[in-house]
């Protein structure tokens, strides 16, 4: 099953773009404007990533169970959580158990 990224807001026709972004200035919209349209490409790369993941991980598991093994492997699980962590600290911890989740278990 794919994973789905959420709908992005749209904006009502009445609402300019200080309504929606917050800013109190023209500029300073159109600054955030932009890094948004940034962000929102960068989270669907990012989601495009973990569904890839999710696909590779399915083969890992498929192969594991067919030769008799567990679907799980913890202690490379344990090395995940570790990488993330050395990377992004204690939150990288719960991104890399999020991921893990929805790689697991998907055949």
């Amino acid at each position: 099953m794919p994973l789905r990224g959420t709908p992005r807001q749209t904006r009502s026709p009445s609402m300019n773009a200080t309504d929606v972004t917050g800013a109190r200035t023209p500029e300073a919209a159109d600054v955030i404007t932009g890094a948004r349209e940034r962000i929102d490409a960068l989270d669907d790369r990012i989601i495009g990533l973990i569904q890839e993941r999710a696909a590779v991980s399915a083969v890992i598991q498929d192969a594991r169970i067919s030769s008799g093994g567990r679907r799980v492997n913890l202690s490379r699980e344990m090395e995940v959580l570790g990488r993330y962590r050395e990377a992004l600290g204690k939150p990288g911890t719960a991104l890399a158990m999020t991921m893990l989740e929805l790689c697991r278990g998907r055949i």
